[in-house]
């Protein structure tokens, strides 16, 4: 049970709500204040009330349905591994960790079939020390035990760890390399997605062009921060969507199993021995072909 004390805000009490819980969609938010799980000063009230100042809000909480975790034989594409770490290439179309919708067949189901994990992150995301989208491939480095997850996590907060991605984006960057320095939350438009939002958490990510097209551009980028969506975001807001982005991209795009966007380089420094590690990892076959596709096409 959540309790919340209206203070100085105002308008609809819908509006209030989802910029008070950003956790609930506003679906959610609508649905539990017509099923009654929401009160104001202990009544019912319509998503159009009008919120005023001393009005005690209590949500009744649905009942969060618990994701058995279980191993599954799944092939991995692992790169490197020893007793502490393991850095695997996932592909696109692969959740990371279960969650409501995706409960099985994730790269955590996999990866408990495969070996011991670290605790840390609690039952649903064992070992899993950081994220790529699903619909993103590339490079992740997943910790064995709690000792190298405490490592790799101060490390990646630290900002001593090395992250490389490669992205084909719509049009055309005119100046070889830039910074995007843009704070990014949960969109008030659309609390599904990410934005550029004032106020928001500090992200940035420098980009260089590698290759120009008629109507594309190659980049690679590195992440200097690692927020939700970062680069599908800082792109878009330049101007220049990740092609194949279902969510940030526009409709008339190129043909692939997600977004064109690959984590192709990662380095790290070893919990145990202090060994720089770097990996690298070539493009996905659907990825190059569409890049020998675009460099045919720019020499006729």
């Amino acid at each position: 049970m959540k309790k919340f004390n209206v203070t100085k805000q105002k308008g609809r009490l819908d509006q209030v709500l989802s910029a008070a819980f950003p956790e609930f969609s506003r679906s959610m938010i609508k649905k539990l204040l017509l099923d009654g799980k929401i009160l104001v000063n202990g009544q019912q009230e319509k998503p159009r009330y009008q919120v005023k100042d001393g009005d005690q809000v209590t949500i009744n909480e649905p009942e969060v349905h618990k994701l058995d975790l279980v191993a599954q034989d799944i092939p991995l594409d692992i790169v490197y591994e020893d007793d502490d770490v393991l850095v695997v290439n996932k592909p696109a179309g692969m959740v990371v960790h279960p969650a409501p919708g995706h409960p099985d067949q994730t790269l955590v189901n996999a990866l408990l079939y495969h070996c011991p994990l670290s605790k840390i992150n609690g039952t649903l995301r064992p070992g899993i020390v950081h994220r790529i989208d699903r619909d993103t491939s590339g490079l992740l480095m997943v910790a064995k035990n709690d000792h190298a997850h405490h490592s790799l996590a101060q490390q990646l907060k630290d900002k001593t760890t090395s992250r490389y991605y490669i992205a084909l984006v719509h049009g055309i960057i005119k100046e070889d390399h830039g910074t995007v320095n843009a704070p990014l939350a949960r969109s008030p438009k659309d609390r599904k997605k990410q934005a550029v939002v004032a106020g928001g958490r500090r992200a940035v990510t420098h980009f260089e062009v590698l290759r120009r097209y008629q109507n594309y551009t190659l980049v690679k980028c590195r992440l200097e921060t690692g927020r939700t969506h970062q680069i599908r975001v800082h792109l878009k807001y330049i101007g220049h969507p990740v092609a194949g982005d279902p969510v940030y991209g526009p409709k008339k795009t190129l043909a692939g199993p997600g977004q064109f966007l690959h984590a192709a380089e990662l380095g790290f420094t070893h919990p145990v021995t202090k060994k720089r590690l770097d990996f690298k990892a070539p493009l996905p076959n659907y990825f190059k072909k569409t890049i020998d596709d675009l460099d045919k096409q720019s020499s006729n």
